[in-house]
């Protein structure tokens, strides 16, 4: 069976197509990214402007085709922070399923952190025990810990990379004293977070999933031998803190040169690694590895279970 899921993010609108089937490892063939950024589309009232709102449905639309063309038999449709953050979220919603064509699933933050969860679970097998797990999107940090498919604890804070650019990191370059702002802010916010974290067992196995964090790992990180010939990215805390300033005083135009920082995340990627690193240390995290599978495969992987039990 062909399946798409459709990912309305804060960063992107991105459908992925895998075939699968009950009882298999999905096998992607298809991936198609619509950059949207929305962030920039939010009035001072929280709502998604007009531009914005028809840029999500031309996205939408377009991946829509994608999927048609590609012969997707279900189209599992998502959104995540952005949209159910906004103060015109129905009206946004109602858009976006009016160019859909079908009913949207809005996820709430602990459900995207599980859905991701349950993704880096599967990537990771059994055998890694306790996990942790951090997921940076544009508008929310997602963190979740357990030693099952369903994590023990899930929680989802508004420090996304996104918004965090645009409330504490909007002149470019940044600056030092700026991210020292948004350093105390994103320890501020954890604080509560972490002690909830840190009263379970430590983590036997630590990861990161998403775009933001696998850019951070090509640029701080460094790869290491995985199994059956794939490789494996590694994420020392210590690499990523050294280069927090060099970011903060390149300019955008600049930071896509460096490896690893795509034009997509280039304006984004200072507020990411602020947020990451403080996290790690709050944490007390020295190292993480990066999944390859997030949100997107977690979406999937819950269809086709649901699939094979019936």
């Amino acid at each position: 069976m062909r399946l798409g899921v459709l990912d309305i993010g804060s960063n992107t609108v991105h459908l992925l197509v895998a075939d699968a089937h009950p009882g298999g490892r999905p096998l992607a063939t298809t991936s198609h990214r619509t950059v949207l950024r929305l962030m920039r589309y939010l009035t001072p009232t929280g709502a998604i402007s007009e531009e914005g709102v028809r840029a999500l449905e031309d996205a939408v639309a377009e991946a829509r085709e994608t999927a048609r063309r590609e012969g997707v038999a279900e189209l599992l449709a998502t959104a995540t922070s952005a949209v159910r953050d906004a103060t015109n979220g129905e009206l946004v919603i109602a858009r976006i399923e009016e160019a859909l064509g079908q009913p949207l699933q809005v996820l709430g933050g602990e459900d995207e952190a599980r859905f991701t969860f349950l993704a880096v679970r599967r990537w990771l097998g059994w055998s890694a025990g306790q996990i942790l797990l951090f997921d940076i999107g544009g508008g929310s940090l997602e963190i979740a810990a357990g030693s099952d498919e369903l994590p023990e604890r899930a929680a989802s804070v508004p420090l996304g990379a996104g918004r965090m650019t645009v409330g504490y990191l909007p002149e470019d370059p940044p600056g030092e004293d700026a991210v020292e702002r948004l350093r105390a802010h994103a320890a501020e916010v954890l604080a509560p977070v972490a002690a909830e974290f840190q009263a379970l067992q430590r983590p036997d196995h630590v990861a990161g999933s998403s775009k933001a964090i696998r850019s951070l790992a090509r640029l701080a990180g460094y790869p290491v031998p995985g199994w059956s010939g794939s490789e494996r990215l590694l994420l020392p805390r210590q690499a990523l803190g050294s280069w927090i300033p060099r970011l903060a005083r390149l300019p955008a135009s600049a930071r896509q040169e460096l490896p690893g920082i795509t034009p997509d995340r280039t304006f984004q990627i200072v507020a990411g690694a602020v947020v990451l690193h403080t996290a790690m240390r709050t944490l007390d995290i020295d190292e993480l590895e990066v999944s390859p599978w997030a949100l997107r495969e977690g979406v999937l992987l819950r269809y086709i279970e649901a699939m094979a039990w019936g």
